[in-house]
């Protein structure tokens, strides 16, 4: 490992430990137990947002994992209080199963629809409450849950429907976090059930979501995972390209299968069209022709940048290792920037200005994956 790369690695760390946590620790968990949806730019609570049931179960994995990390003493209670609250309080009235869908500032439901992308997280969470604290209720918990997906939105195509409501499309977003969610379960208890779901997910990244002729990602779906028309079926995002390189050698070191040929292309065509190359930021939406659709910039995307060039300096890239470790210095640059330390900013726009100087409590689960996957490449 470069000198640089083992630097930045140890920066993110300190943040973590001497700003992001001690302020999230503090201000975000409120005496329900629960998280609040987001901090101002001023580092003060959001106190009129409504809050999202799914970022209970992202900021319950964010503690759990900390603790792991001997980073947070209670953070595993935390998650599971979190947890506890959500299933007391916003399981759905009617559906037999699974969760609603936003609270109100005073954590009162106001939308009981079922999202399927919600729910991935309430695996993943339950996946790390189990690793961390061996709760077997937390693995039960999840095969009920997906239990329910398979009653209520299974398609006959493969995956399910994105939930109980009108939908335009489906994506493959929700699949993607699926994915993730069945690894963590499989690894944290090694119940082949659960790499055997996340080959199904596999399956359809290779069948539907990815175009070899193309060499992207797609986002967008009709219900028979044929491209959604017009411009919705052109819509690429160059993060999930970064972050599918993660998840399938991820998935390779689980299950064995060799998805060499999709990490160079995803990785390759993901910074040919994503990467704005003056500020080393990744482009929110692209075409597989190079056209941008959004000039944004969202936190996560870099973040998935650095995590996917990780696996390629694994893999053998010479330069991989060198651009993770600049992606690093570049978040600290455009994003753990905020003026209260351990805050951030959300997303910048065409210029590389500041758009949103909010910080939503749901991108902390994507800084923590990161440095995860840093240590990890540490050999931590």
């Amino acid at each position: 490992m470069t000198a640089s790369l083992e630097t930045q690695t140890q920066r993110l760390a300190n943040w973590f430990q001497d700003q992001a946590l001690p302020l999230w620790r503090t201000r975000s968990v409120t005496a329900k137990g629960t998280s609040i949806e987001r901090l101002l730019a001023s580092g003060e609570v959001d106190t009129q947002a409504n809050i999202r049931v799914r970022v209970q179960a992202r900021q319950a994995f964010f503690f759990t994992a900390a603790e792991s990390l001997g980073w947070c003493d209670d953070g595993a209670a935390v998650g599971q209080q979190m947890l506890a609250y959500v299933e007391n309080k916003a399981a759905h009235p009617t559906a037999g199963g699974g969760f609603t869908h936003l609270f109100n500032p005073d954590f009162d439901v106001i939308d009981t629809k079922q999202d399927l992308y919600d729910h991935a997280f309430f695996l993943l969470a339950y996946a790390w409450q189990y690793r961390v604290r061996q709760d077997s209720a937390a693995l039960e918990k999840a095969r009920q849950l997906v239990a329910h997906f398979d009653r209520a939105f299974a398609m006959g195509n493969g995956g399910w429907s994105e939930g109980d409501y009108d939908y335009a499309w489906r994506r493959q977003n929700p699949h993607m976090h699926l994915f993730e969610a069945f690894m963590a379960l499989y690894e944290a208890s090694g119940d082949n059930a659960w790499l055997e779901r996340a080959g199904q997910m596999f399956a359809l990244f290779e069948k539907h979501f990815f175009s070899a002729e193309q060499g992207v990602l797609f986002e967008f779906f009709n219900d028979d995972w044929t491209l959604a028309p017009a411009d919705a079926g052109q819509v690429v995002e160059p993060g999930h390209m970064m972050e599918w390189v993660w998840l399938l050698d991820w998935y390779q070191r689980l299950s064995g299968t060799d998805v060499s040929e999709y990490l160079s292309v995803l990785y390759r065509r993901g910074l040919e069209l994503g990467l704005k190359a003056d500020s080393g930021l990744l482009y929110d939406s692209v075409t597989p022709a190079g056209e941008i659709l959004q000039h944004t910039k969202r936190c996560w995307g870099l973040t998935e940048l650095i995590k996917a060039s990780l696996v390629m300096a694994q893999r053998g890239d010479p330069s991989a290792e060198q651009r993770a470790a600049d992606s690093v210095a570049t978040l600290f640059d455009y994003y753990l920037c905020g003026s209260t330390p351990g805050s951030y900013v959300d997303q910048r726009g065409e210029q590389d200005e500041v758009v949103v100087d909010t910080a939503p409590a749901s991108t902390l689960y994507h800084l923590l994956v990161l440095m995860q996957e840093l240590l990890r490449y540490q050999g931590k």
